[in-house]
C-alpha cells in the first residue's frame, strides 16, 4: 500500500500467482500473445513491486525486460524486501529497473525494440495526464514491433468518459483493440480497473474473452463493433487537451468491515 492505495501484490514463492483482477487480465494478454514459453521483450511503464516482470520471467524465462519506476525509494524497498530471483533462487531475473519518468523513457527507446509495452502508471490513485495522450500512444506504437501489443491499466467509473476517450485515442493509432473489465464496471455501475489492449495486428480476442469470463471474478471483453459502439462520440486525448484518469470515490480502497 502507498498512502492508502493498493500498489502491488507479489508471491515470492509463486511469481505466476496474480492477485489483482486487472493484473490477471494483463497476464492473459501475455499468455496468449506468443507460444507458451517463447521469450518476450517487454517495457513496463510503472514498476511497483515488479509483479508482471516476475510473471513474465516465471512463464517465459528467457525474456528481456525493462521496468520504469519514478519512485526511487519504492524501487530500493523492493530490491531489499522482494528480491528479483528466479524460482530456483539462484539466478537473477533479466529485468532492468530504471528510475525515471515513464514517458521520458518511452520516447528514448529504439523503434521496434519491444513486443509488449505495458502502461500501468499511477501517481497516488490516478494516471497523470501526460501519460494518457495520443502522443504517448504514438510513442508506444513506435517502440513496438509490427505485431507488438500496447496494454494499459485504466482506473475509471461512471460514466466511463475517460475510458471512452482512451479507447478512441488508441484506435487512432492501432487497427485492433479490446477492453476487459468486470461487467459492473463496463456497465458503468461502479468504479474499477479496465485493461485496454491494442495492436496493429489482430488480437486473440476470442481466447482472451474466454479467459476473462473464466476468472475468479468473471469479466467481459469488448472488441470490434462492440468496442466502437462503447466509445462512439468520444474525443481523443491529446497533449493540447490533457486528461488524467478520475480520482476514485471516497472509501474505494477501504476493506469491507469484519463479520462474525
Amino acid at each position: 500500500m502507498i498512502n492508502g492505495t493498493p500498489q502491488s501484490h507479489v508471491d515470492l514463492d509463486d511469481p505466476s500467482y496474480l492477485e489483482f483482477e486487472y493484473v490477471r487480465r494483463l497476464g492473459h494478454v501475455i499468455d496468449l500473445m506468443a507460444a507458451p514459453g517463447d521469450p518476450l521483450r517487454v517495457l513496463h511503464l510503472g514498476g511497483g513491486a515488479l509483479t508482471l516482470p516476475r510473471y513474465v520471467t516465471a512463464t517465459r524465462p528467457s525474456s528481456w525486460q525493462i521496468a520504469v519506476e519514478l519512485d526511487a525509494a519504492l524501487t530500493e524497498l523492493v530490491r531489499r524486501k522482494l528480491p528479483l530471483l528466479l524460482p530456483d533462487r539462484r539466478n537473477r531475473v533479466r529485468v532492468r529497473v530504471r528510475t525515471g519518468d515513464a514517458r521520458a523513457v518511452l520516447e528514448q527507446v529504439s523503434p521496434g525494440s519491444f513486443d509488449l509495452v505495458v502502461m500501468d502508471v499511477f501517481a497516488g490513485a490516478t494516471t497523470p495526464a501526460h501519460l494518457t495522450s495520443a502522443e504517448v500512444v504514438r510513442a508506444a506504437a513506435r517502440a513496438l514491433t509490427p505485431a507488438g501489443i500496447y496494454a494499459a491499466n485504466i482506473g475509471d467509473g461512471p460514466p466511463l468518459a475517460h475510458t471512452k476517450s482512451r479507447v478512441t485515442t488508441v484506435l487512432a493509432e492501432f487497427s485492433h483493440a479490446c477492453l476487459m473489465a468486470d461487467a459492473a464496471v463496463l456497465k458503468g455501475r461502479r468504479f474499477g480497473n479496465l485493461v485496454l489492449a491494442a495492436s496493429r495486428q489482430p488480437l486473440p480476442a476470442t481466447a482472451l474473452g474466454r479467459r476473462v469470463a473464466g476468472d475468479p471474478l468473471p469479466g467481459r471483453l469488448l472488441a470490434g463493433t462492440e468496442l466502437d459502439r462503447f466509445a462512439a462520440g468520444a474525443r481523443p486525448i491529446t497533449d493540447a487537451r490533457p486528461q488524467a484518469s478520475p480520482v476514485p470515490p471516497d472509501g474505494f480502497f477501504k476493506p469491507p468491515p469484519a463479520t462474525g
